[in-house]
């Protein structure tokens, strides 16, 4: 059998997770933790930053930090304006 890889996409944080010897094992962070902030940062010099990294510089790049955007996903675009409205973003 291949490997099973579960995948938690949570509107606040994400969680990955692998299955070994029929035992689901999560996979920690780059920092020891287990879950992962569901945010995307781009910095100011074009550097991709996710997690935790992104959600510090989100402070002073709101602009170019994507978060909550699970809220989008799988809806009309015409249904999603007031939220749209309301992150710092551009959807």
């Amino acid at each position: 059998m291949g490997k099973v890889i579960g995948i938690d996409l949570g509107t606040t944080n994400s969680c990955v997770s692998v299955l070994e010897g029929g035992k689901p094992i999560v996979i920690s962070s780059s920092e020891g933790g287990r879950t992962t902030p569901s945010i995307v940062g781009f910095g100011k010099s074009g550097e991709h930053l996710v997690g935790q990294l992104a959600k510090r510089q989100a402070v002073t790049n709101a602009e170019n930090s994507v978060y909550s955007i699970k809220r989008f996903i799988g809806r009309r675009w015409d249904e999603t304006a007031t939220e749209r409205s309301r992150v710092p973003y551009t959807c």
